[in-house]
């Protein structure tokens, strides 16, 4: 195998998160922003899910936004990650296919005005599509975190946060920046309000 220099791969992987940094959509990522708060106000739900790594981002963010926005209990954001569950996932995956993960639990949990967040590379994985689909269809406001070329998902949600940047690490790496941008301005805001208070 051979040897490459550990400091230029690195510095390379650099320059393209910085590049890929430079192309986030900030005007979009206000949209998801100002529908999180809206959700938040209203006591609605936030359903967020991706494959592999993108459900691995999808679990991390439900945390931040279940306890880092705020340290006071009963008072965040009611989002589930719908990575999180196994025994539901293989079951419904067992069962009914892997194409309805996220359907088959977004067609149980989910109301009309609560919003899904797909976190994904190509925009492409049938089992994304499937529940963006239903979201649509049932009035569920549809968001997604998307890399490559944006796929189906690109044309098919409310809300297209398209980065496009043909590199599956940096497109997971920005899904949890964008997520963590949010995160933090929530936090700030609300932290804000109770030093006021």
């Amino acid at each position: 195998m051979k040897n490459i220099n550990f400091n230029s791969s690195a510095k390379e992987y650099i320059e393209k998160l910085k590049y890929s940094l430079n192309k986030i959509p900030l005007d979009k990522v206000q949209i998801l922003y100002d529908d999180i708060i809206n959700i938040w106000q209203n006591r609605k739900q936030v359903f967020i899910f991706g494959n592999g790594g993108s459900g691995g981002n999808s679990i991390h963010l439900a945390n931040d936004f279940i306890y880092g926005v705020t340290k006071k209990f009963g008072n965040a954001i009611k989002i589930n990650s719908l990575n999180s569950n196994q025994s539901v996932i293989t079951c419904i995956a067992n069962d009914e296919g892997y194409d309805n993960i996220f359907y088959g639990q977004i067609a149980v949990l989910a109301n009309e005005g609560d919003l899904a967040i797909a976190l994904s590379g190509s925009g492409n994985s049938p089992n994304i599509i499937k529940a963006l689909n239903y979201c649509n269809s049932n009035k569920i406001k549809t968001h997604a975190i998307l890399g490559f070329d944006g796929g189906m998902a690109n044309k098919l949600v409310n809300n297209s946060i398209h980065i496009d940047i043909d590199d599956m690490q940096i497109s997971e790496d920005l899904q949890l920046i964008i997520g963590h941008m949010i995160m933090q301005k929530i936090y700030n805001e609300n932290n804000s309000v109770h030093q006021r208070g």
